[in-house]
């Protein structure tokens, strides 16, 4: 990833398609301030229950990108109300949700926190 982009954030259930992206960068931009990059687009996985029997759900597109660095702070409390969580929070924080991606996807974006 680009250097001072570090902060891995998820949009559940957003599409916006790889010809869309310098839209998608600038309206972060404009709309609140902060440098985005888009990272990729990923259709998850059925949900499990305790026994790991699979549920007919999954099929949700969930947006990924990076923040920059500089933008955490402010942008920690206003993505909130656009449902945008931090990587870490889906994945590490709610042990739950990991089996909703690829195997391959987490292991290349560990959590950094």
């Amino acid at each position: 990833m680009e250097k001072g982009f570090n902060q891995l954030c998820v949009w559940h259930g957003c599409v916006v398609g790889e010809e869309n992206v310098q839209d998608f960068e600038k309206y972060f931009l404009d709309e609140f301030g902060v440098k985005v990059k888009y990272l990729t687009e990923i259709k998850t996985n059925p949900d499990l229950d305790g026994e790991g029997k699979v549920f007919l759900t999954g099929g949700r597109n969930d947006l990924f990108f990076y923040l920059h660095d500089d933008n955490v702070g402010s942008f920690a409390v206003q993505r909130l109300q656009m449902g945008i969580r931090w990587w870490e929070d889906v994945i590490k924080y709610n042990e739950g949700n990991s089996h909703l991606y690829p195997t391959e996807f987490i292991e290349a974006h560990p959590p950094t926190w």
